[in-house]
């Protein structure tokens, strides 16, 4: 049996997909990490060096996940994935390599990658699923709206508690609710199958895929969307935003608490180090003028 290994190189969030060339023996056309063959982290760093360019004081080798057997024709070859991170963008592709890309690892699926080409069950899935091993993707999981927080908190429970799913705890990494997000929580796990257990609904939504599988649904967790996330489409929601964020001068909002609960107002000035916005009430008597956090207020007309 030969060994090998795929080496995937990250750059901060993004994933470095190599393209063979068109008359390369056994993948033409198709995507790849670092293919090579070595033993040891110095081995490793050497062949990501000579494929890409990078220099040796770029690279950094972080760890590997299981093997796995692929049978490529004339014999079977156990091939490793490994995950190497690199300081550098700048890449020049060399050898059986002919062009690059930086990816977002979540667009993965939209690529004919390595192995996609072979005639076996999953080949199309197996180049992702060695990247979960040694990195991980963000899955979403569609929830009731309102009870994010609930599911999200009976996630760690059944993560954390004393049953089966803590074996969970090495496949699922983090648990995300962005408060401006309803209906949805974002799992970080090394593949989808883990995040379906994880809420009890392994085989997705089909009933037959679930038949004969002891589990038990979790409450108000609905299924998990497939595929993998983009990570630049989570990211907005990820970041904190100011509670002033939207509002502008000339604005018609709403307060939505204290006193004057239910009054309309126009903004006449916003403060975003404060956070606070300065508004007009004109639906009263005597005007009159308020200052108030901007998370006490909603727009419900925007200037023009």
């Amino acid at each position: 049996m030969t060994e090998a290994f795929i080496a995937f190189v990250r750059f901060e969030e993004k994933l470095l997909l190599l393209s063979r060339a068109k008359d390369d023996n056994d993948f033409p056309g198709l995507w790849d990490g670092v293919w090579g063959v070595g033993d040891t982290p110095e081995e490793v760093l050497a062949r990501v060096s000579e494929a890409t360019g990078l220099p040796l004081d770029t690279l950094e080798y972080i760890g590997t996940g299981p093997e796995r057997g692929i049978d490529m024709g004339r014999n079977l070859v156990d091939v490793m994935p490994i995950l190497v991170a690199t300081s550098s963008e700048e890449v020049t592709p060399a050898g059986r390599y002919v062009g690059y890309e930086w990816v977002d690892p979540g667009t993965l699926q939209d690529k004919n990658c390595l192995f996609s080409n072979m005639d076996m069950e999953g080949a199309d899935k197996l180049f992702r699923e060695m990247y979960g091993s040694v990195g991980s993707f963000l899955y979403i999981v569609k929830t009731a709206i309102g009870s994010e927080l609930r599911v999200a908190d009976e996630m760690y429970a059944r993560l954390h508690g004393s049953g089966s799913l803590t074996a969970l705890q090495g496949e699922i990494f983090s648990v995300l609710h962005p408060n401006n997000m309803r209906g949805y929580v974002f799992v970080e796990s090394s593949a989808l199958h883990h995040v379906e257990k994880l809420i009890g609904r392994s085989g997705g939504r089909d009933p037959t895929a679930r038949r004969g599988i002891s589990q038990t649904p979790l409450k108000n967790a609905k299924q998990v969307l497939p595929g993998e996330a983009p990570l630049m489409d989570i990211l907005p929601y990820l970041e904190p935003k100011a509670v002033t964020s939207g509002i502008e001068v000339g604005c018609i909002v709403e307060i939505v608490s204290g006193a004057f609960k239910g009054e309309k107002a126009r903004v006449t000035s916003v403060s975003e180090t404060k956070e606070e916005v300065s508004m007009e009430l004109y639906e009263q008597p005597i005007p009159m003028t308020l200052n108030m956090r901007g998370d006490h207020v909603r727009v419900i007309e925007r200037v023009g």
